[in-house]
């Protein structure tokens, strides 16, 4: 008979061919010798495989995002300026219009939470961005706030919220297994490797920077500066003491580290960049000021 770990490690491995070979999940459990009782009586493990492999459509996106931004809201307040959220919805709009993924199921926007005193920013797979207040004011041009806008953008277009909707499925096969197949002890073991790898309370830093350099080709793609990026990373710099590792300097690298990621990009960006923001001067200090 085959030891727990060997079978936990066999059925990992006949899961993955199945997701990937396009075979039966119970054709690749049932080649497996000596599985018969264990498949019987595990089939959480299957539904939680299968699921795994679920694509996830767009309007399954739009729905999870609607759901997630709605769990947000129960915890601020929607910022009631019209002329503002129309201002940052066609500095969203002038994006993503000239991005290569303009077209979501229900289009792409931008809502204001009412917090002056948190610098933060987030934004859901339904394309919903949500604003602080106090964000949008350490911005000092529009090409500042569209620098914001984009980053949420980026995280969106890359599909960071449908990989931890995936890694968070990939969790619940995990326990799915654990259960099924091993001690408490052992589960803790196997458990702890896989969430404190795989599990996080905001994007991966690696997500963050790619969000970044997505952001840097949206702004030039519709004629924003890109070093305003640089910019609103300073501004907010100054906040970054006074947070206490709060908020958005919770779940993100460190302003300064971000600006050494992105230097070279906004740098190679910027080499035949005409500097155009004078020409968005006026449109926001009409809306800022």
């Amino acid at each position: 008979m085959m030891k727990k770990k060997n079978v936990f490690h066999a059925i990992i491995l006949a899961s993955t061919m199945a997701l990937f070979s396009g075979c039966a999940l119970g054709e690749a459990l049932a080649d497996i010798t000596g599985l018969g009782e264990i498949v019987e009586s595990t089939k959480n493990v299957v539904n939680a495989v299968s699921k795994l492999a679920e694509d996830i459509t767009t309007e399954d996106s739009y729905y999870i995002g609607r759901t997630v931004a709605a769990n947000i809201l129960t915890h601020y307040k929607v910022y009631n300026d019209k002329e503002l959220t129309l201002y940052l919805n066609k500095i969203c709009q002038a994006l993503v219009i000239n991005s290569s993924d303009p077209y979501l199921y229900n289009g792409y926007h931008v809502i204001i939470l009412d917090s002056s005193k948190e610098v933060n920013a987030y934004s859901t797979p339904g394309g919903h961005i949500l604003v602080t207040t106090g964000l949008i004011n350490c911005a000092e041009t529009e090409d500042a706030l569209a620098a914001v806008i984009a980053h949420e953008i980026g995280h969106i277009q890359l599909k960071h919220s449908l990989n931890s909707i995936k890694a968070s499925r990939f969790k619940d096969t995990m326990d799915a297994l654990d259960k099924a197949l091993f001690s408490d002890d052992e589960m803790e073991d196997v458990s702890d490797d896989i969430l404190s790898s795989m599990m996080d309370s905001g994007f991966s830093q690696g997500q963050e920077y790619d969000a970044d350099e997505a952001a840097i080709k949206l702004m030039v793609a519709a004629g924003y500066q890109p070093s305003a990026m640089i910019s609103m990373l300073e501004k907010m710099k100054t906040f970054e003491k006074s947070s206490s590792g709060s908020g958005f300097f919770k779940t993100h690298p460190s302003p300064s580290n971000r600006i050494y990621n992105i230097k070279s990009s906004v740098r190679k960006a910027e080499k035949d960049f005409d500097d155009t923001t004078e020409y968005r001067e006026d449109r926001y200090d009409d809306i800022m000021y």
